[in-house]
């Protein structure tokens, strides 16, 4: 195992990670932008180097500054989180050819699944179901592109092979919009992208978003955690996960997520990574693959018992995997809800002072969060403040705790999204279970 780690991160994925070197025994260094140097993990870290003032570009983006970090301080490795470079190749590639070791999988991984064209090919060869679609990216010529649709059948989305966030797709509904919509996604995606291939799949109209979790070590072996329903979205961003999500038997379980592993060995996938998948009448569909820890990592832990940045810290020393497919059990059912710092009415981010925190607490309840009374949420970052997961032998259950686990919560000074999360937990058909990925935005009229 690692002497000392550098956690290339901030906010609650970055006390998660420390949380995790305390158990093994892992001295942490926290890099920090000049905004941050009041973060929890900054204050419990062994270690803290500035890397830059506020601007991500300036810090929590800046290569050289991060490697230095690990440099100076004489660590081994580097945990990128999610979001900022987690998915960056060129990052995993500079950090490695640096003489460190990057927690999470190989540069030349990331980059062909960050390539959505790229990976469905090699989801394909892999045997996971994909949507129908193009097959690779579109070309110039016009009436080909008319036919693939054609083929396809409408609805159709284009979609940008470097996009994400929500950026990059349009969707098509009928033969005479399908030229312009190519022409305005592919100048899109260069603008946002730097490249500006773009393919076409099927559009499903009311698919869930479940995803299964994986993880594979260097040693030839893979496994999968299961499933997620994380359907209740709004822009493309998820609000509420679960696991195991509602209504899959064990049986499809059993081969979509054999299928996943499989495909991480084929591959050469190492560490924890995500298959995201749309789901519409009983049918999977593969989307693309996260090649990092998830925000919702949490359920899945819940109800397995795996710690999944543990194993992303032992299978990166060179560790075998610690459990065996045969050992994974599901059992029970896990809610997380994710607090933002913004009005729960417009969205609107809302920073600032924290003048009283209380998180709650009781049986299956458990908080992933920076927070504390004091602390002033800057503006320059993603608006998530923390993340309030429970866990109950039934789905009822793990819904009523999460009621009264949000009713429990006080956070004053800023605005949250609490009160939307409320009427999430209480709305009659997310209670049955089985919502597709627009019904949220349906019920809040946008």
């Amino acid at each position: 195992m690692f002497d000392k780690i550098v956690i290339a991160n901030r906010g609650e994925i970055a006390l998660r990670i420390l949380r995790a070197c305390r158990e093994l025994g892992v001295k942490t260094v926290a890099v920090h932008s000049s905004a941050d140097k009041d973060l929890k993990h900054v204050r419990l870290a062994d270690e803290t180097v500035c890397i830059g003032p506020p601007p991500s570009a300036q810090s929590y983006l800046n290569i050289p500054a991060l490697i230095s970090a690990a440099e100076v301080t004489d660590a081994e490795a580097i945990h990128p989180g999610y979001g900022f470079l987690s998915e960056n190749a060129d990052f995993a590639e500079r950090v490695e050819e640096s003489g460190f070791i990057f927690i999470g999988p190989k540069g030349e991984t990331i980059r062909m699944m960050g390539d959505k064209v790229a990976a469905i090919d090699a989801m394909k060869k892999a045997g996971v179901p994909t949507v129908p679609g193009s097959g690779g990216p579109l070309g110039d010529n016009a009436d080909e592109n008319l036919r693939i649709a054609k083929e396809i059948g409408y609805p159709v989305i284009i979609k940008a092979a470097g996009g994400g966030g929500g950026r990059g797709m349009r969707v098509v509904h009928a033969e005479g919009a399908l030229l312009n919509a190519i022409s305005l996604t592919k100048t899109e995606a260069g603008s946002f992208f730097g490249n500006d291939m773009v393919y076409m799949e099927k559009f499903l109209e009311n698919p869930r978003h479940v995803e299964i979790q994986v993880m594979a070590d260097t040693h030839g072996n893979a496994i999968h955690l299961g499933e997620r329903d994380c359907s209740m979205q709004r822009r493309h961003q998820k609000v509420v996960e679960e696991a195991p999500a509602p209504g899959i038997s064990e049986e499809l379980r059993n081969e979509i997520g054999g299928r996943c592993a499989q495909a991480c060995v084929d591959i050469g996938y190492r560490g924890a990574g995500t298959f995201e998948f749309l789901y519409e009448n009983g049918e999977f569909y593969f989307i693309e693959m996260n090649t990092r820890v998830q925000v919702e990592h949490p359920v899945t832990e819940m109800i397995t018992g795996v710690d999944i940045v543990r194993e992303q810290l032992l299978i990166a020393s060179g560790e075998k995997l610690s459990y065996t497919q045969e050992q994974i059990k599901i059992r029970g059912h896990a809610m997380e809800c994710r607090i933002n710092a913004e009005d729960p009415e417009t969205f609107m981010p809302s920073p600032g002072k924290v003048e009283r925190a209380h998180m709650p607490g009781g049986l299956g309840v458990r908080v992933d969060s920076h927070l504390y009374g004091g602390y002033t949420v800057p503006p320059h970052y993603d608006s998530m403040v923390g993340k309030l997961i429970t866990y109950g032998p039934s789905r009822d259950i793990a819904i009523a705790r999460m009621q009264n686990a949000l009713n429990e919560t006080i956070i004053e000074g800023i605005k949250t999204n609490i009160p939307l999360q409320q009427r999430i937990m209480g709305d009659a058909n997310f209670q049955k279970g089985g919502t597709n990925i627009h019904y949220l935005e349906k019920k809040l009229g946008l």
